[in-house]
Order: C-alpha cells, then sequence, then structure tokens
C-alpha cells in the first residue's frame, strides 16, 4: 500500500512537472516580451517546418524547438503554417504565434499611382517596388488575352483602366493580381461617375478623352472647360492638335517618354498623333482619375475651340482662332511671359497653334 502510494504521488508530479513545462512552454518567452516591437518574420517559398523552427528558436520567438514540432503536429497544424512576411506587433504566446504563421496575412506594402500617370511612368513606380520590372510590366499590360480578359474586349493595352489610387500588396502579390485590382477599381468607379446609355462616346472612347483631359491640366475646376473644347473640336470635325498625344506616340513606338518634342515632331506621323490624325487616338495616352472622367460625361456648357497655357497652371480660352493667336501672342511670345520655361513646357497644353 505504502509503495502504490509512493508511486502515485512520483506519478502526480511528474504530472504536475509536465504540465509546468506545457504552460511554460505556451506562455511568451522572456526574450520575446523583451523584443522591440514591431518587427518582420519572414517564411520563404520552399523552407521546411524544421528549418522555419531552427529560425523561430534562433530568433528566441520558441523556447523548445522539438516541443514546438511536436505540438504543431499533434494539433494537426504542421501542414498549415504559410509563407509570408509576418509583422509581429506584441508578444505572442505559443497559440498566438502559430494562429500568425498559419492565417497567410502577410505585411502589406503600399503602392501610389498618381493621377494621370501613363503605363510608362507606371512602369517605372512598379520596378522601384520591386513588384516587376519595367519590361516585365509592359509586357504584360499589353498581353492581348490578360487586356481581353480583364476589360471583356480587344484593346491595344490597359492603358486608361489601371486607376490611380493607393493599393495594397503583399511581398508575394504577382503583378497580375495587381493589375486585376486596378482594373476593377477603375469597374466601381466608372459606375460612380454614371455612363449615360444615349451618350455619344463610347467607354473606351470616353476613358481616351478623359486621359488627354488629365494630361492637358492639374487644375481640377478647368477640367469641364477643357473637355469642352475638345467635344467641341470633335463635333466640328476639327484635329485635337494636343502635345500630350505626340509624346505618347513617340513614347508607345519607342518605349521611353521624350523629355522633349520638337516642332518637327508634330508632323511626325504616329498613330496617337493628334496633329495628324483626325479625331481620338485609338486609345488613352494616360490612366484618369474620377474627376477627368466626370469632365467628359459632364463637361461646362461652352463655345470655346482653344486654349494657351498662362504659364501658371492655368488656361486663357478662346471661341476664335483670332482672338487665340492674341491669347498666344501675349501669354507665349511676350519675353517676360516666356522667362525660364521651356519649348515643351509652354506649348504642350496647346491644342491648336496655328
Amino acid at each position: 500500500m505504502k509503495k502504490f502510494i509512493f508511486l502515485a504521488g512520483v506519478f502526480l508530479l511528474l504530472l504536475a512537472a509536465s504540465f509546468l513545462g506545457f504552460q511554460r512552454f505556451l506562455s511568451c518567452p522572456e526574450s520575446f516580451q523583451n523584443a522591440h516591437f514591431p518587427f518582420v518574420f519572414e517564411i520563404v517559398p520552399g523552407q521546411t517546418l524544421p528549418q522555419i523552427t531552427s529560425r523561430l528558436r534562433e530568433q528566441r520567438m520558441i523556447q523548445n524547438e522539438k516541443f514546438f514540432l511536436l505540438y504543431l503536429k499533434l494539433t494537426q497544424q504542421d501542414k498549415k503554417i504559410k509563407r509570408g512576411e509576418y509583422e509581429i506587433k506584441s508578444a505572442l504566446n505559443m497559440v498566438e504565434l502559430i494562429s500568425l504563421l498559419s492565417s497567410g496575412k502577410s505585411r502589406e506594402h503600399l503602392i501610389t499611382i498618381p493621377e494621370g500617370y501613363n503605363i510608362f511612368e507606371i512602369a517605372k513606380i512598379f520596378e522601384e517596388k520591386k513588384i516587376a520590372s519595367q519590361v516585365e510590366f509592359l509586357k504584360m499590360v499589353r498581353d492581348p488575352m490578360l487586356v481581353q480578359n480583364l476589360l471583356s474586349e480587344k484593346q491595344l493595352s490597359l492603358e486608361g483602366y489601371l486607376f490611380p489610387e493607393t493599393y495594397a500588396y503583399t511581398k508575394y502579390t504577382d503583378l497580375k493580381t495587381i493589375l486585376a485590382q486596378m482594373v476593377a477599381k477603375f469597374k466601381d468607379e466608372f459606375k460612380v461617375v454614371g455612363f449615360p446609355s444615349q451618350f455619344a462616346l463610347s467607354r473606351h472612347q470616353i476613358v481616351t478623352l478623359a486621359s488627354i483631359i488629365e494630361k492637358e491640366t492639374g487644375a481640377a475646376e478647368e477640367r469641364p472647360l477643357i473637355a469642352s473644347v475638345f467635344l467641341n473640336r470633335l463635333k466640328k470635325g476639327m484635329r485635337l492638335q494636343t502635345d500630350p498625344t505626340v509624346i505618347y506616340g513617340i513614347a508607345y513606338q519607342t518605349g521611353d517618354i521624350p523629355k522633349n518634342i520638337s516642332r518637327s515632331d508634330l508632323q511626325t506621323p504616329t498613330t496617337f498623333n493628334t496633329y495628324i490624325i483626325n479625331g481620338l487616338p485609338p486609345g488613352p495616352i494616360s490612366n484618369p482619375g474620377r474627376l477627368a472622367l466626370k469632365a467628359v460625361l459632364n463637361p461646362a456648357p461652352s463655345e470655346y475651340l482653344f486654349f494657351v497655357s498662362k504659364n501658371e497652371g492655368r488656361h486663357f480660352f478662346s471661341e476664335s482662332l483670332e482672338k487665340h493667336n492674341q491669347a498666344v501672342r501675349e501669354f507665349q511670345m511676350n519675353p517676360k511671359a516666356r522667362e525660364g520655361k521651356s519649348w515643351r513646357h509652354l506649348n504642350q497644353s496647346q491644342p491648336d497653334r496655328r
């Protein structure tokens, strides 16, 4: 009887020790509690569970490597650990740590696309963020199958449909997923803007004209007026004659945006050069925001056919060529007005310089 009591006592002590050990295993390691938060623990593709566990032990996020692996297997969580960049914001016990590493909720990064940026400018941002190289980006946004799939129509590229916004992504988000997110955002915004069923232009034409307006002015209040100028010219069968289309045409052919354009460039044929072609170019030249899209659908009532830069971010609008030429002399040919201004800067916002 005494022997039985002794053995029972030993068993209870061992059980208590095991329980205390398990409790200690589940608690936050002291090193974890003393860590500087936040910090990132990354699980890269191809890493085995023992390799991950070893790194957790090296960084003092767990206390016992073997106990950790055993616990994962007993709780059937050994195959749930996912790749990702995990941001550790505070001390975690083992249950919380496993829950985080199984969640797949990788640390998010942000990428911001400004209004009016074209695919060549956006490609540089993607390369700077190390999401994709410029070559890879430009190839994918021009992929006919992807364009057809995302837009439900054949177009030259996704130009115009990559809505300018701030997007969240993770280190392991692929380029195609981000592009799909940007096009989805465009579709949502286009619904908000509202597309009248009887409108004279198609969706693609609206986006194309909005993309030109976006490149012509940074002044929000001018967009409806500039829209009216271009719509008035289209109705009269006048060429748009806008420099941003010349610049884009060169970029489309060469893959790079020219820093300057010459007068001869205005007469050099490209499919986008509105000094040469009639009507709208075959597609957008930038990615317009909501205000530019709204400007096309709700242009200001006007008879204006011309506008010229006043060299301070805004434009002077005219109904006749005579008044336009007078404004050109005042704002562009005046030595004081031209002081410190490059030719391209002076002329890139003029639809007509006849």
